[in-house]
């Protein structure tokens, strides 16, 4: 047994089993892939050199290969580009139709951002491509077609989106949901009158299953579309039009638009096969789920960063669980809150199980020690990042209950950790569930290496498809979507 001091990351210094339906939004194509093995020290050897740029000037495209590169180009905009971005009027010549076919297969594989637009906390990033050999040899085996189709992320979640925003532009080019929703007190059952009207109309504009009637009443059928809409937005199905509703159905079309357009561009970052057996966050959302074989088999809730210590996008391995883990307060939380709430009432620390550590520099440091009032629970979940960031149990149980989830100082806070871990700790011979169960009652730190390390993604989907075909849209708590929009459309 060992004790542990890994402290949790701070990102602003850098009720029941929810359906699996969110979460088998965001597999993949189906894909047959050996479990990989434990990862294990390899010998360094140089890199081979980079082959020589091929010699565009030398393509000579057929008539039907122009066509085809033509009409791809001119689909471009279904990927969420701007109509002019990769117009094929553009190009007059074949080397400039060359030159337009690379930076299209570029930005549709691995996005548009530089490596430089990036903001610190988006810490996943796509790995760079350069189309041009791939381009040269699709055209001299005659794959071109084949090539092509391969250039989009081959994720189901990124090919049901890129059908969504054809929806949505669809009713953008009808004139989206205006009049909107007037504002007012909550709008419930039986009401009547021109609110509800607006309401009718608003919702038929996304719910075709909606009848607007002359006169609308506020009735069971138009409670039960108004709570399909709330699920749609992540908020409690209430069937009441409160003023969270209310800023969800009057968000402008062209809001959802973006919010569809950054979500593409973000499924653009991720590699190209995602492993079968992984543990996902929708960091927006506030959901962890656990594939095996490239299907959801657990979904929890969890509680992710507020923003001003947002949680980072990023990919990584989970390594090992601690169990009975105690609390490295970092330097940021201790002066910001712990100090002053101890000034404010003298023994606040002591009483909740803080000591003081000196650091052998003349200073020292906050450790909450192990056990019942510890901010990290029974358990945590490590895996190596630059944001100090990691899953963990928690002793406050109340914020899952809560539809927004955002408040925590960056880590993420799990609902059901201990049936994760076992579920981790699956088939090894030592840490059977009664030698879990056994090592948390005695208190002690121990930090369990997992037989198998599992990947872990956190992401920021704040929108998606579910399976019955209907996009979800979720805040943007963080600002990332209109950030991400707004650097995009400055290149």
């Amino acid at each position: 047994m060992m004790r542990v001091t890994r402290p949790c990351g701070v990102l602003a210094a850098a009720i029941s089993l929810l359906s699996l339906a969110p979460a088998q939004a965001q597999s993949q194509r189906p894909v047959v892939a050996a479990q990989a093995a434990p990862q294990q020290a390899v010998p360094v050897v140089p890199a081979p050199p980079a082959p020589a740029p091929p010699d565009l000037s030398a393509v000579q495209l057929r008539s039907d290969q122009v066509e085809l590169l033509r009409r791809v180009l001119g689909e471009a905009y279904t990927h969420g580009f701007d109509a002019k971005t990769f117009a094929p009027e553009q190009a007059t010549t074949q080397a400039q139709l060359v030159s337009l076919t690379l930076a299209y297969a570029k930005a549709v594989r691995s996005g548009r951002l530089p490596p430089s637009a990036f903001m610190v906390e988006w810490g996943l990033r796509p790995t760079p491509y350069d189309p041009a050999i791939d381009f040269v040899t699709a055209v001299q085996q005659d794959r071109l077609a084949v090539w092509l189709d391969t250039l989009p992320p081959p994720y189901t979640g990124y090919q049901t989106l890129r059908t969504g925003l054809a929806t949505y532009r669809a009713i953008a080019a009808k004139g989206g949901w205006r009049p909107l929703v007037p504002a007012g007190e909550a709008l419930k059952e039986g009401e009547t009158g021109p609110r509800v009207s607006a309401l009718a109309a608003r919702l038929a504009a996304e719910d075709p299953t909606v009848v607007v009637a002359p006169a609308p009443v506020f009735d069971a059928a138009l409670i039960q579309a108004v709570q399909r809409a709330q699920k749609r937005f992540g908020l409690n199905p209430d069937g009441v039009v409160g003023r969270g509703t209310l800023e969800a159905l009057n968000t402008p079309v062209e809001q959802r638009i973006d919010q569809i357009v950054a979500n593409m561009e973000r499924w653009r970052w991720l590699p190209q096969t995602l492993p079968p057996e992984r543990i996902q966050v929708n960091v927006a959302a506030a959901i962890l789920s656990v594939f095996h074989h490239d299907t959801p088999t657990l979904t929890m809730r969890a509680v992710t960063g507020r923003p001003g210590d947002e949680t980072p996008m990023l990919s990584s391995m989970i390594h090992s669980i601690v169990l009975n883990p105690p609390w490295n307060v970092p330097s940021s939380i201790a002066a910001k809150e712990l100090w002053p709430k101890e000034k404010a009432s003298p023994g606040y620390l002591r009483r909740n199980d803080f000591i003081i550590i000196p650091t052998g520099d003349g200073g020292s440091r906050l450790q909450q020690k192990a056990g019942p009032k510890a901010a990290l629970g029974q358990v945590k979940f490590d895996f190596n990042n630059p944001y100090g960031v990691y899953l963990h149990d928690t002793p406050s149980r109340s914020k899952f209950d809560s539809f927004s989830r955002l408040a925590s100082h960056g880590c993420v806070r799990l609902q059901k950790p201990i049936e994760l871990a076992k579920a981790l700790m699956e088939g090894d011979p030592t840490w059977t569930p009664e030698k879990i169960d056994e090592t948390l009652a005695s208190g002690d730190t121990v930090r369990a290496k997992l037989p198998q390390q599992i990947a872990v993604f956190l992401l920021y989907w704040t929108a998606y498809v579910t399976p019955d075909g209907q996009v979800n849209f979720r805040q943007d708590p963080y600002g990332w979507d209109r950030e991400l929009v707004q650097r995009i459309a400055a290149l």
